[in-house]
């Protein structure tokens, strides 16, 4: 199967009401396992591959080594591989370009690409953050990028979520007319918000799994693509630790 035909069999995963369960790994050994346990595609976390090299979140882990663990992955699998690839690890436009088709060449059929300004405060401007996927379009004219805002995970406070959903819906159309694939809300968990997201996203809607928040409930208000973030890799480093304190 060509590379244009993964991704576009991976697009075609994403169906609001049926969401694609993208439970995060972090090399090729992790995604081995959730291959074999029946996975119908991979997703790397930002945070979980970086602590699984010892560096921490937001493009501490060298682009380098961050490609070369996708390669791999990709080379053992497969299944679909979408990366995190936060924020593109560049600002200007020429730079997000060919860093995505780097990635493109390490076979990954899809992206995260966030809003938020990493290193810095708060997110890009709208129109800023639609330029920059228009950049990172440039890459493939295949490939599935799942644009994320960050809105929600900036506002710990869940009572005000509800004044940002106007915000995300328009982040999502400004995004979509950018060329992205799918619009992802992480830390929006209120399944009653995430309804009005999928009745006004015209992308499919990403969640982030979180305590409380079943699939059931997510396939019943539309949600297309249900991720688990750091969760997985945390779950596992504690199972380590505790198999290792029990050793007698």
């Amino acid at each position: 199967m060509s590379y244009s035909d993964r991704a576009r069999a991976f697009a075609a995963l994403h169906q609001s009401g049926t969401p694609l369960v993208l439970y995060n790994i972090w090399d090729a050994g992790s995604a081995k396992a959730i291959e074999g346990a029946g996975a119908k595609a991979l997703a790397t976390g930002s945070w979980s591959v970086a602590a699984a090299q010892g560096f921490g979140d937001g493009e501490e882990i060298p682009l380098e080594l961050l490609l070369e663990i996708a390669t791999r992955i990709a080379a053992s699998s497969d299944l679909p591989l979408t990366v995190d690839f936060e924020g593109g690890y560049a600002v200007e436009a020429a730079a997000l370009t060919q860093n995505a088709r780097r990635l493109v060449q390490t076979g990954a059929v899809g992206i995260n690409f966030e809003d938020q300004i990493v290193g810095g405060e708060g997110l890009y401007t709208v129109d800023d953050q639609a330029k920059r996927i228009a950049a990172m379009r440039l890459a493939d004219s295949d490939y599935f990028i799942n644009a994320r805002t960050d809105l929600f995970l900036k506002e710990r406070d869940a009572e005000k979520h509800a004044d940002l959903v106007e915000q995300a819906i328009t982040r999502a159309a400004a995004y979509a007319e950018a060329g992205a694939s799918g619009f992802f809300v992480p830390g929006l968990t209120d399944a009653g918000l995430i309804a009005q997201i999928t009745a006004g996203s015209p992308l499919p809607v990403n969640v982030m799994m979180r305590r409380g928040m079943t699939l059931a409930a997510m396939a019943e208000v539309g949600v297309a693509r249900a991720s688990y973030g750091p969760g997985p890799y945390a779950k596992a480093m504690k199972q380590l630790a505790e198999a290792f304190t029990a050793l007698e």
